[in-house]
């Protein structure tokens, strides 16, 4: 079984969030970028399922040369090889060609990537590659299982869960209880050294979205205490101030 997981570098949730003077771009000074906590799952059930049934796992990632260290943690996770897409990482349709294109190319039985990214959280990517591909996407699936050429996922729906068999090729987007995600030990670090890692440009057009600014939220305000036999205060309160009734 051939299992491609897209990975995307992003801020560490815990770093500081600043703009540019000119509000055009994200400030990247002092920032520590990971991989995406929502990929990790991904990447961690891929290599599981390789290790009981066989196969590769392939990580993919559309980012500059600054992303290299992040792909290299992948392969000393457990990832076979990896494959660099040498672009700035635009918009989502954008990625979505890159990953199809290649996807297309490796001739994948399965393709992994986490929900959304913690950075734009814009949960598109997964059901733009399925339809460049047309192939079946799963979004997002907490539980995931391959007998041949079936997998068996599992969804959160409103009041429950759903079960869902599709046959490969798929798409599926993780996230927890997914898996755990693993650290790299000592072995996995010095064996990443040698693992492939292919650089390609990109391939199809432009990105599709141009970004006019970035702005901070606003802060939050000091709360306003009312009397639980005061409901009348409330009421006028949510519907004057905080205009939501």
């Amino acid at each position: 079984m051939k299992i491609l997981v897209c990975i995307s570098n992003v801020p560490d949730t815990t770093a500081k969030i600043s703009f540019t003077p000119d509000n055009k771009a994200f400030n990247t000074a002092g920032v520590q970028f990971v991989i995406n906590p929502y990929d990790e799952y991904a990447l961690t059930r891929a290599i599981e399922l390789k290790e009981a049934q066989g196969g590769t796992v392939t990580v993919i990632n559309v980012g500059e040369a600054d992303t290299e260290a992040n792909i290299r943690k992948a392969l000393a996770i457990g990832a076979d090889n990896a494959i660099r897409v040498n672009a700035k990482p635009t918009d989502a349709f954008f990625v979505a060609q890159q990953i199809a294109h290649y996807a297309q190319e490796g001739a994948y039985d399965l393709i992994l990537m986490g929900k959304e990214s913690v950075d734009y959280n814009g949960f598109q990517v997964h059901g733009m590659v399925a339809e460049i591909l047309g192939i079946s996407a799963i979004t997002p699936a907490v539980k995931l299982d391959v007998n041949g050429n079936t997998a068996t996922l599992e969804r959160e729906i409103e009041g429950g869960k759903e079960v869902i068999s599709v046959v490969l090729p798929l798409v599926a987007s993780c996230q927890q209880p997914m898996s755990e995600p693993r650290i790299p030990n000592m072995r996995g670090i010095m064996t990443a050294r040698t693992k492939p890692l292919k650089v390609v440009e990109p391939v199809g057009a432009e990105a599709k979205t141009i970004f006019e600014s970035y702005s901070l939220p606003e802060k939050k305000t000091g709360v306003k205490l009312i009397d639980p036999a005061n409901a009348e205060e409330l009421i006028r309160l949510l519907r004057n101030e905080a205009k939501v009734i």
